[in-house]
């Protein structure tokens, strides 16, 4: 605290101008100091002293002259407020603003502008600036760095975001922009709010070198954090190479664009180096690529426009956090609604195909459903859906692809995608119409038995709600995974049609009476006589309802009031899990 005293000759040029000697100004009376707020002409031009009893021919040398000057003004601090902002807002250079736009992409505020809804986007940290010295850089400082962050609404629930701005630096990762984003992260989690990270950047900023992949680290750190507490989604509208792919890797789902978009370790130019391959930024890791064949990409869109419009739709399924229920929505497709179509769905030859998609669109709300990984692992069936206004994960077999057989990849695919529902509190709904898993050598080698294992872990591991209805084929191995009552499914149906054995009825014939048919006078005649009798005695779904592992067999026109009945039943489902720090999925 500054040192009183009184105003006279004694007091040192610090003491002129120390706080209270303009705001507070002492004078003596009767042997203690007593402070004075200032009064009018006081400070008037020309007053050789202040008017306190003070002789005017007195010192004046204790006192600070308060001066205003335009400078100083509201007017010209609110002026200088709106020039900085203008700056922060327009900090890329023309040409890479131009740059932009004739690769029909937008700027990284107006993603956001157009993700949120309208007139909610508030910035945060619009004023920071890089502190790099070396190589010119305190030279191009530009406010706000190369990233925008800030949070907003989203169908008017709050979320936290950050657009990555390829028009400053190429939109590369420095100490600040880092610090930037970790700081949004946090508030996030702190919050209980979705983060959605807009991806557009060059990689980590050369010029900062080692404090640059630090900050890399620090938003891993973080997204592994938060991750089933708060739904992260990350949208890639431009490059995400090196390192800074491992960000959206971690995160819950990813958005690609078209043409756009792309997503490698190292670049085409590397790996012809290293491997002799010549391959194009597109086919190396472009959107196609990773929705089709890596299955790193949940969604692609043509556009950014329909990409932020997936990413709305997609986080209206999508709780606020761990903590509350998923977003219900009122619905206005009757509860009771039967589907007599549903009845003639399964084709009469076990071994005709259908669509299980159209099966799912005649049980959900309104027919709409948003499908996950639509291009990868095909023959199997992964979607956001709701059931009078809640909504449900819903997996299901896909018999026009490989029959509907599990392997490596749709294990994959459906274990992560039941991993995500049950961390979000988002029941799920099994369509089941599965002949086994893939035999051969590449599956075998690949790791079929610990891919598998992960889909079963999975679902063993849930606690959320979970239906079941068996369709066609529930056979062998595969029965047990796809969410049986064995490993804690709470409500399992089957239709008429269901088949529920250790495996089909030729396959089981050909192995149990192999020595009555091949001694048999007709060996082909026996054969499809035995099948028969085995089809009738086993291949149904009534051995499985005489114990108890389907609870009702129902005509499937009443699918979807059944399940609503049951999800409505199991919404209140509590149920403890042994206490230990993580389990250990075969990963």
């Amino acid at each position: 605290m500054a040192r009183e005293c009184v105003v006279d000759d004694r007091c040192t040029s610090a003491a002129r101008f120390s706080p209270w000697a303009a705001a507070g100004l002492k004078r003596t009376l009767g042997g203690r100091a007593r402070s004075r707020l200032p009064q009018e002409g006081d400070f008037a031009p020309g007053a050789s002293s202040l008017e306190w009893g003070l002789a005017a021919s007195g010192s004046r040398s204790g006192y600070a002259r308060v001066v205003a000057t335009e400078a100083d003004s509201t007017g010209a601090k609110l002026r200088e407020l709106a020039e900085l902002r203008e700056q922060a807002r327009h900090a890329g250079s023309e040409s890479a603003v131009a740059r932009q736009r004739e690769q029909g992409k937008l700027l990284a505020r107006e993603r956001v502008e157009r993700l949120l809804d309208p007139g909610s986007f508030f910035e945060l940290d619009r004023y920071v600036r890089h502190r790099e010295s070396n190589f010119g850089m305190l030279e191009r400082r530009p406010y706000g760095d190369a990233v925008v962050t800030g949070y907003g609404t989203i169908f008017g629930r709050r979320v936290f975001v950050f657009s990555q701005d390829s028009t400053v630096f190429g939109g590369s990762l420095s100490e600040v922009f880092a610090e930037k984003i970790c700081k949004v992260m946090d508030l996030a989690a702190k919050f209980g709010c979705p983060l959605i990270g807009i991806n557009d950047s060059g990689g980590a900023r050369i010029q900062e070198g080692v404090v640059s992949l630090a900050g890399y680290a620090e938003i891993f750190w973080r997204n592994v954090q938060a991750s089933g507490v708060i739904p992260q989604i990350s949208l890639i509208m431009g490059p995400c190479a090196g390192g800074a792919v491992y960000s959206p890797a971690m995160t819950d789902f990813v958005l690609m664009v078209e043409g756009s978009s792309y997503m490698f370790i190292t670049g085409p130019d590397v790996v012809k180096t290293v491997t002799g391959e010549e391959v194009t930024f597109e086919e190396l890791g472009g959107a196609a690529t990773h929705a089709a064949k890596s299955g790193v990409a949940h969604f692609i869109a043509p556009d950014e426009e329909a990409c932020l419009e997936d990413a709305r739709y997609l986080l209206s399924f999508l709780p606020q956090n761990n903590v509350d229920p998923p977003p219900y929505a009122e619905p206005t497709d009757p509860a009771g609604r039967e589907d007599a179509e549903l009845d003639s769905t399964i084709p009469d030859d076990p071994a005709k195909p259908y669509d299980m998609k159209s099966v799912i669109s005649r049980v959900v709300d309104d027919g709409d459903f948003l499908e996950v990984h639509e291009r990868w692992a095909e023959n199997i069936v992964c979607c956001f859906a709701r059931l009078n206004g809640y909504p449900v994960g819903v997996i299901g077999n896909q018999p026009r692809a490989l029959a509907g057989v599990l392997d490596i990849d749709s294990s994959t695919k459906a274990a992560r995608f039941v991993r995500s529902c049950d961390a979000f509190n988002i029941p799920l709904v099994t369509f089941v119409d599965v002949p086994g898993f893939l035999p051969g050598t590449a599956q075998e080698w690949g790791g079929i038995i610990r891919h598998g294992a992960k889909l079963l872990y999975a679902y063993c591991e849930a606690t959320v709600p979970k239906l079941a209805v068996i369709t066609r084929k529930a056979y062998g191995g595969a029965y047990d995974v796809m969410s049986s009552k064995h490993i804690r499914a709470d409500f399992n149906f089957a239709w008429p049609t269901a088949e529920v054995a250790v495996m089909g009825p030729e396959g089981a014939v050909n192995i149990v009476f192999r020595k009555q048919i091949e001694e048999a006078p007709d060996p082909e005649a026996r054969r499809a006589e035995l099948i028969e009798a085995y089809r009738s005695q086993f291949a149904n779904p009534y051995a499985a309802a005489e114990r108890g592992y389907v609870d009702d067999v129902i005509e499937p026109r009443r699918t979807r009031p059944v399940l609503i009945d049951a999800l409505e039943t199991a919404l209140t489902k509590r149920e403890r899990r042994p206490p230990r720090k993580h389990g250990n999925i075969p990963l």
